[in-house]
Parts: structure tokens; sequence; C-alpha cells
């Protein structure tokens, strides 16, 4: 691998052409290079949950062969297990796998907010929320940032949907940017500086995001201090020249040097500074400079252990949903026991599209159950798969058949039931949240005939359960990596006790969730009517009912929590709470609790949500142990984005902190009064009554130019929100000779 470079030696030495080069990739995954100055082409890859480099064909949809590499959860399991510590470990074996393939950047972790549970790529997504998204998807990028290569945050920003992804407009309010669909990007960037931040598709309020100074520019790197460079997603740059000079660093793949071309000409000619494109290019050089030393040193991979963390992440992002006592199994129900579902044969272990995975093996539950056992489980296919040779065309009817007949005597019917590869993919979203009605068939008449099953689900994002009253116990493992077969089997036989939790709500149907009727939009265009209510903001500030809420995860053994205490210090800006409560495990096993922290403001002088998760903590405890928990809310945690100052503020007043383990599911309750900013808002031409006599200076102003009486009587209550202008217009104020104009230079 070439020297490490002197970047500013380099960049003083590069001709126009070379410039523009070097801000575009020279194939599908290399950046370009400059030989004659020693700067090498280097190579970035997906994905997120595991390397997937293509080492003939390049596709961006992941058809071509890639080298075998460790297949991990994806996203919607890995952000199920509320775990940074784990995370960080998971992504320092990405990060290993990546430095031992040559490859210096990882285009991932994914953390769009996962806005509807009908998007196709909720797979590749961490949470609902952005506190959870951002805490965890930090522990992804320092850990594979941890082993001297980058990593690629994306898709930034409001990517929520894959109908029309390319061009949508996300018609969207300033707050709830800032309150629901920035946070998460702007956490790992500021806590982990990615080396590099992928800008989505879509335009954003009709601008592309490739092409948007405000979102590329001001925000993330004026105010968050962004350091890396900006990368577009494949295909995401529509006029090259206005991407630069918004802040886009590199265009990606090559355009076989047209864009090139459309650089240099506008550089020429005046429209495009050379200077802007100077920091482009020092942005594409420091990330190549600092990829190189990691490249010259690729270490060993050790797939067996990456493999054996594959599985214990699996385990921990299953979410026991429900348990009527049947598991954990013991070991004579275990030997009982049928196995049914042909997902339990051929595993549904990750998403559709560019993050697919060419995995190192791969375990089916099956197997897993047979080995874990020791005995040769009977198994039944049960229905037909899309998507799967040999299953998509079989005949239901007989398979539903044996499936009854396999129950029948069986001490506990395993089920695994879920969503077929070909119902939620990058590139196109749900229509519909259901299991497939074959499924449920054989639910329903295995049901009849047995009354201990429990139902092992495997999707990318939530499927409604309105059948589980035909299940004793439900099993939610998502989407499993290679290792999920073997995960699930020590789930069922209590080798491992279920310790994840869900970061998106399980609603009762489609029509209740919070954006249904704005997605996934029309002629161009999505409305984000919801503005900050989504997931459980929505569910709980409505007080919808709910299958299951958000956080919520059953565990075979129980937690208890006493002794709440809540401290605050500070006032304004400077104001924060120490939560701290004992958790203990009451049961007779060995556990994790997620202990959450919920904040909320009902005095605000904005619509808030009932509740917001503030704060975190997985802890592990033995039977009868106990530990205190503490968690710090800081002043950020309790602003609101105000949509006139455009700035965070702590309005004050009665707060309310909640500890629980789940949104439902709150454990203890103090209200505390917090002293808020003093929040002044600007008077202008078109401020109402109500609004001067808010103001400080504006109020004396105004009052002694009313008529006598005017403020106490009736008539102020219904003038309350006119323009002050409009009542010098009626005659009812007078403001002087300077007019209202005046008025506002007095204040």
């Amino acid at each position: 691998m070439t020297d490490v470079f002197d970047v500013e030696r380099v960049l003083a030495e590069l001709t126009l052409e070379e410039k523009a080069a070097l801000t575009s990739g020279s194939d599908f995954w290399h950046t370009d290079g400059v030989e004659r100055l020693g700067v090498p082409a280097v190579m970035v890859t997906d994905g997120p949950h595991g390397l997937r480099k293509q080492s003939a064909s390049a596709d961006h949809l992941g058809l071509g062969d890639s080298v075998p590499a460790t297949c991990f959860p994806p996203a919607a399991a890995l952000g199920s297990t509320w775990d940074s510590e784990l995370l960080h470990q998971v992504g320092a074996a990405l990060g290993r796998e990546t430095r031992g393939n040559d490859v210096a950047v990882l285009l991932g972790p994914g953390i769009n907010m996962k806005r509807s549970p009908l998007c196709g790529r909720n797979f590749e997504y961490l949470a609902e929320d952005p506190a959870l998204a951002g805490e965890l998807g930090t522990a992804l990028v320092s850990g594979v940032q941890s082993q001297g290569v980058g990593t690629s945050l994306k898709h930034f920003a409001v990517n929520n949907q894959e109908s029309d992804r390319m061009r949508v407009s996300a018609e969207v309010d300033e707050r709830t940017l800032r309150e629901i669909y920035f946070p998460a990007f702007e956490q790992v960037v500021t806590q982990a500086q990615p080396w590099t931040v992928m800008c989505s598709y879509n335009r954003i309020n009709g601008t592309y995001a490739s092409q948007n100074h405000w979102l590329l520019t001001e925000v993330l790197r004026d105010e968050w201090g962004f350091e890396g460079l900006v990368v577009s997603d494949w295909g995401a740059v529509f006029d090259r020249v206005a991407a630069v000079a918004a802040g886009l660093d590199l265009e990606m793949p090559a355009t076989g040097g047209r864009t090139d071309a459309e650089v240099v000409a506008a550089v020429r000619d005046g429209s495009l500074d050379e200077a802007v494109l100077d920091v482009a290019v020092r942005r594409v050089l420091r990330m190549i400079a600092r990829a190189l030393p990691a490249l010259a040193e690729p270490g060993q991979i050790d797939h067996p252990a990456h493999h054996e963390l594959a599985r214990e992440a699996a385990a921990a992002g299953s979410v026991l949903l429900k348990n009527e006592g049947v598991l954990p199994l013991s070991t004579d129900d275990a030997a009982r026991a049928v196995v049914i579902g042909e997902f339990a044969r051929t595993p549904r272990y990750q998403g559709a599209g560019s993050s697919q995975v060419n995995p190192t093996r791969l375990d089916d539950a099956l197997s897993a159950l047979r080995t874990a056992t020791g005995t040769e489980l009977p198994f039944a296919a049960g229905f037909s798969v899309a998507g799967v040779p040999g299953s998509q065309d079989a005949d239901d009817a007989a398979l539903l058949a044996e499936a009854v007949t396999v129950a029948k005597n069986a001490g506990t019917v395993l089920l695994f039931l879920g969503l077929p590869a070909p119902d939620e993919s990058e590139g196109y979203d749900r229509t519909h949240l259901d299991l497939p009605a074959n499924q449920l068939a054989v639910l329903r008449a295995v049901a009849e005939v047995n009354p201990r099953v429990v139902v092992v689900l495997s999707n990318g994002s939530a499927v409604t359960v309105e059948w589980q009253d035909d299940a004793a116990a439900v099993l939610e493992c998502w989407l499993g990596g290679q290792a999920g077969g073997s995960a699930v089997a020590d789930l069922l036989l209590g080798l491992r006790n279920p310790s994840g939790r869900l970061a998106e709500t399980i609603p009762h149907r489609l029509e209740d969730t919070p954006a249904f009727g704005n997605f996934p939009g029309e002629g161009g265009q999505v409305r984000y009517g919801e503005g900050i209510l989504i997931g459980y903001r929505w569910y709980d500030t409505r007080q919808l009912d709910v299958a299951y809420p958000f956080g919520h995860g059953l565990s075979y053994t129980s937690f208890g929590y006493d002794g709440l205490d809540v401290t605050v210090s500070g006032t304004g800006a400077d104001s924060t709470v120490q939560v701290s409560v004992t958790v203990t495990n009451t049961g007779d096993r060995a556990g994790a609790e997620v202990v959450q922290v919920y904040v909320g403001d009902p005095e605000a002088a904005v619509l808030r949500p009932v509740r917001e998760l503030k704060g975190f903590a997985k802890v592990q405890l033995e039977p009868g142990a106990s530990t205190v928990v503490q968690i710090e809310v800081n002043a950020r945690d309790l602003s609101y984005w105000h949509p006139l100052l455009h700035r965070w503020v702590v309005g004050g007043g009665r707060t309310v902190i909640e500890v629980g383990a789940s949104s439902r599911d709150i454990r203890a309750t103090a209200e505390v009064q917090v002293t808020g900013e003093e929040i002044v808002i600007p008077l202008n031409t078109e401020s109402t009554l109500t609004e001067w006599l808010a103001h400080p200076t504006g109020r004396p102003v105004l009052t002694a130019l009313v008529p006598e009486g005017m403020l106490e009587s009736g008539m102020a209550a219904m003038m309350a929100d006119a323009p002050l202008k409009s009542l010098i217009g009626f005659g009812m104020v007078d403001p002087g000779e300077g007019g209202l104009e005046g008025l506002l230079a007095r204040v």
C-alpha cells in the first residue's frame, strides 16, 4: 500500500481536472486516485451489518458475488438489544473484517427513524426513537472506526420510505426535523465523528439532499462540527456543480467523467469558486490518507469468534413478546417438541437489497434444536414461502395437513412464521402489516389440536399480531443474521435469557399508525403531517391501544424497581436532572433488564409528547441481586426546538420523570420543578396583540396607547390573535406619528 502522502502538498500540485476527478468515484466502489502524486484509489462498500465486497461484478442491488463475511443481525435486531456495549463489539468486528478485506469505509450504519412500519428498508434502521438510535449508532460507529477504517452514517436526511425515494420531497417543518429526524445524526456526529456522512436521494422541502447547503453545510458542519466528508448515496447527485457548492464532497459512483467535466467547466466560467472545490478535494484526500495505515496492515479475521458474537447479538436482539409459562422448554418438553415452518429449515436472516451479505456460515433453527436436544425432532414445512426455491410452488393444503398431523401428539409446537423476502426490501415499501394468509391458516389449524404453540417470528419490521390468542408464547427474532438459528435454540431451551426490548411499537392496525394517510405521499411529495408524534410519541399521547408498546420485552425472570430519587440542579440552559433507581432481580434466573427514563413537559408552550425517552441502561443481574441505576437528563433532554427563535429552549415548569420497563410499563414517577429560560419572542410587523402584551418592553409601550379599559374588556379576548397592524387599521390603536415601525423602533 502507498505510504501516507502530505494532503496540502498534493492539493497544491493538483490540476483542475484531477481535483474534479477526486471528488467522484473511479468506478462503482472506488474513489479516484492520482498516481503521479502517490494518491491511491481506496474502496468503500456495503453494508451496515456485514461486509459486502463484490469480487467481480458491481451492482448496487447486491446480486453479484461477494466475498464471504460475517452476517451480523440487521439493525432491526441490533436496535432491539438496547445494548451499546454489545453494539460497540459488533462494530469492532465489522471494522476488522472491513480492514482485513482492504476496504477503507464501510457504508453504514443506517439510523433513519422508523416513521412507518411500511417502510421496506426498516430492517436496516435501528429504532423509532432518536435517543435510542443515536446511542446505538454512536456505539456502532465508534466500534468500526476503532479498527482504523471509516463508516458512512446514512441516509441524511428524512429518508423514511422507499416509494419514489429518488425524487420525493419530504415536506417537514423545522421543529420536527430538529426533534425527531436530526438528533440521532447529531449525536453520532458529535460523539463519534464518522469518517463520512451519506446524503439521501430525496428532496427536503423541495431541495435535493445532495444540493442542500443548509443541510450539508450550515447544520452538519457549522452547527454540529462534522469534520469528515459527505458522500452521495449511489446516484443521488442530480446537479454536480450545485452539490459541490452545497457541501457534497464525493459523488458515487463514477459517471464516466461526465460530471467531472461539468465541475471543470463551472470553475472555468466562474459559476463555481475553485476554493469551494478545493475544500471538497481536501476532505477526500484526508479520508484516503487516513485509511492507508490500516490498509497497509490488514490483520487477521477470526471468523469463528465473529460467528459467536453474531449469535450473542441475535439472542440479545430477540424480544419475548408473550409467554404463558411455556418457555423456556424443560428437557422433557424439548424432547417432545415438534418444529413446523419452512423458516426453521430455510432461515430468513437478512434483508433484501444493497445490504445483502454472503455469510461465512449459516445456522438454521431446526438443525440447532436437534443438536442441542440430541433428538431428531419431527419437522413439517407447514406452508410455502415466496422466493424460496423448492418451497414457493408447494401445495399449501398438503403442507397444512402434514403440519396438523405432526402437531396432534406433540408436547409443544415450535411454529416458525415470518415475512418472505419479497415482502420487504430496499426499493419498495410494504402495503400491509400482515403475515401471509397461508401461514396464519397453519397457526389456526395447529392451535386447534395443540394448545402449546410457540410462535417464532422472522421479519424485518413490525407485523400485526391479532392472531396471538392462538399462541402460548411469541418470540420476535427479527432477522437474526447468520447465527440466528442457534440463537433461537438457545432462547427456546433456556440456555440464554431473552433480554431484547422493542425499538418500535407493534400496532393493532395499519390505520392506527402515525403516518397513515400521509405515507408514502403523492404527486412527488410526502407530507409529515404527524409532526413530532411518531412511534410511541403518537400512540401514548393519543392514548391509543397497541399490541405491544415501545420498550416492551419479557424475560424468564422478573425485576422490581424502588427508591426512585430525582434531583434537579442548575437553571435554564444549565439545568440537569439526576435520576437514580434501584433495580432488583426478583426471579430465580440471571437476566438483564433495560431501565428506561422518560421525560414529560405538561406545561410546555408548544405541543410535546406525553413522554419521550431520554436515557436508558441495560443491567445484568443474578437472582436476588440489586443495583443502583443512575441516568442524567441534561438541559438538551429537557428542551424543545422553538419554532420562532430557531433554537433549543428549556421551557421549565412542572416536569415529569418516569422510570419504566416500557413506555406503557412505568414503574416509578416523580414530578420536579425545572427553572426555565426567559423566552422573549422578537416583535415584528405581524405580531399579535397577545405577543405584544407578552413582550417585556412591548407591553408598556402598547398599554400606553390603547383606549382605557380596552384590555380588560371582552373585546380584548376576541382580538387577542389579531396582528397589531390590523388593530391600527381598525382605528382601535393610535401608534402615533411613526406608525407601527415607530413602535417597533421604540421597543
